[in-house]
């Protein structure tokens, strides 16, 4: 036994190589489970960092989070009433092994961070539904329940921020839905089985029937005495309106997007369309929208643009920018859609201080990189770590990914005029919308962005159920040959994890980078695993 080699493996954890020695990440796992059968071991430093600043961290705080936005009583009762609860609130730690694995020094900390703004918007969420819930109130219509919205997930949050000091705005399903298929791929599989019951066909879009589902089970909150709805991203997103109204039976505002809105007129009618939002809510709650507020927290919602702004600098000329795929992509779509919360901003303050450590150090943080990877079109919800995998397997770094993209603008605050010129234009940079179905001019963005981030390889993401990015699939196997650039597609059905497994992914990049790129794996452990039952 090489002792010295042993200790320096111990104190600073096993190198990230193929070589003999180097560790081997996929040894960690339980046969045909994907779960840990012991913790990983990532040097003394940053493991006692993962002990005591994430893992037990965040489960102090989940508590405190339950505690500070409803308590543990309308906790319980929710966990009891509702499915989605027990399953994702009590593997969530389980979410950040994935994905975090292998992650060192400032990368480490700086993903964890926006792990932890995700969790604690997340909780604020569900006990806001919960603190106004009739089902968990026999039935009554508390103060709460007045005095919170309801919304589509796919209606930007700020679209309320005129009444933010006398009403909460919650979304439908972002936390019953988008959330739980992150942290556990099984969740959604009951509500896509439950409308398919119905008679609605199995081809439509997974996250509409996954929606629609929700309700078909009854398995969603009644928090508000109306709602709000949206056309984004596809006609499926109409159909799953069309049953929400039918099964909660309340005064709703379909809030209009159109399909082409390079136009000024097109603007203008969203323009018109959301003043009539407005006045819907005014006539619901008898309370107008208050200009002063809106400018207030679209400002400081631009705060938060502005840092976003600033990492993407970071990350495009540097090789020193601590935050990795999956935890860069989930944090934008939470912050960017749901709109200004105070996590956000305390959150950011913590990774602006790592980031500019890491910088002005001119750490590595990615210090394995073979290639710098652009991921494209929508990621599959129930194996957004795959890029934490792709890094450790094959030196796959995901820089960037579309849907992080999607609101790269600021907001107007100077007029009424140009405030709501700028939230129609943001209305209609929704995810899904600009750069899946927004025209072609949008979807081959990527060439741009590709070059702005100094990408050379693209993650191609197949969702085999979105009528409209099937539709392309042959241009951009077209511009990919003629432009040269290494591209490799992922298939996916968005929520449901049935249609192809995550282990089928793996295998299709595996393909890739050994037939195409012919290249080898840094840690070949990775290269196979048997996970469809785990979370």
């Amino acid at each position: 036994m090489d002792f010295k080699k042993a200790l320096k493996d111990f104190w600073y954890g096993k190198p990230h190589t193929a070589e003999e020695g180097g560790r081997r990440l996929g040894e960690n796992y339980l046969p045909k489970t994907g779960l840990y059968k012991h913790r990983e071991w990532r040097g003394v430093k940053d493991t006692f960092y993962y002990f005591n600043y994430i893992w037990l961290y965040n489960y102090i705080h989940m508590v405190m989070d339950v505690m500070k936005y409803g308590g543990l009583i309308n906790f319980a009762k929710g966990v009891w009433r509702y499915r989605w609860v027990g399953q994702t609130y009590l593997p969530v730690l389980h979410w950040f092994d994935r994905g975090m694995e292998g992650m060192r020094g400032e990368a480490l900390r700086g993903s964890a961070w926006h792990y932890r703004a995700m969790v604690n918007a997340t909780i604020y969420q569900f006990m806001s539904m919960f603190n106004a819930d009739t089902r968990l109130h026999g039935g009554k219509k508390n103060d709460a329940w007045y005095h919170t919205m309801a919304m589509k997930e796919t209606v930007w949050g700020g679209m309320f921020y005129g009444w933010r000091d006398k009403f909460k705005a919650v979304a439908l399903e972002m936390i019953p839905y988008f959330v739980t298929c992150h942290v556990n791929s099984h969740t959604v599989h009951n509500y896509i089985d439950a409308v398919q019951s119905i008679g609605l066909p199995g081809d439509p879009c997974p996250m509409c029937q996954a929606e629609s589902g929700l309700y078909v089970l009854d398995d969603i909150p009644d928090y508000s005495p109306f709602m709000i709805t949206c056309n984004e991203a596809c006609d499926g997103s109409v159909g799953t309106a069309i049953l929400q109204d039918w099964f909660n039976d309340k005064p709703l505002f379909a809030l209009q997007m159109p399909m082409i809105f390079d136009d000024p007129l097109a603007n203008k009618f969203v323009q018109k369309d959301i003043e009539k939002c407005w006045k819907f809510i005014e006539d619901q709650t008898g309370v107008p929208m208050n200009f002063d507020l809106m400018c207030e927290y679209i400002e400081r919602q631009n705060e938060l643009m502005k840092f976003e702004w600033e990492k993407w600098e970071v990350a495009a000329k540097t090789n020193s920018y601590p935050i990795n795929g999956v935890a860069q992509a989930l944090y934008r779509i939470y912050q960017s859609q749901m709109g200004d919360l105070p996590i956000w901003h305390e959150v950011d303050g913590h990774v602006r201080k790592i980031m500019e450590r890491a910088v002005r150090n001119k750490t590595n943080t990615f210090p394995n990189t073979r290639h710098r990877v652009i991921a494209w079109s929508c990621a599959p919800l129930y194996y957004s770590n795959w890029c934490t995998w792709a890094y450790n397997t094959w030196g796959l770094n995901v820089v960037i990914n579309m849907d992080s993209l999607m609101f790269d603008m600021t907001i107007r605050t100077d007029s009424y005029e140009n405030m709501l010129e700028d939230v129609a234009q943001y209305h209609m940079w929704a995810p899904m919308r600009r750069m899946a179905v927004g025209g072609m001019h949008h979807i081959f963005e990527l060439w741009d962005y590709m070059e702005r981030f100094n990408c050379d390889m693209v993650a191609m993401y197949d969702q085999l159920q979105c009528k409209g990015m099937q539709g392309v699939h042959g241009l951009f196997e077209d511009e990919f040959r003629d432009r040269n650039i290494p591209a490799f597609w992922i298939p996916h059905a968005l929520p449901d994890s049935r249609t192809v497994s995550r282990a089928e992914m793996r295998r299709l990049i595996n393909d890739y980078m050994t037939t195409v790129m012919h290249e080898e794996p840094l840690d070949p452990s990775l290269l196979e695993l048997d996970d469809d039952m785990t979370w």
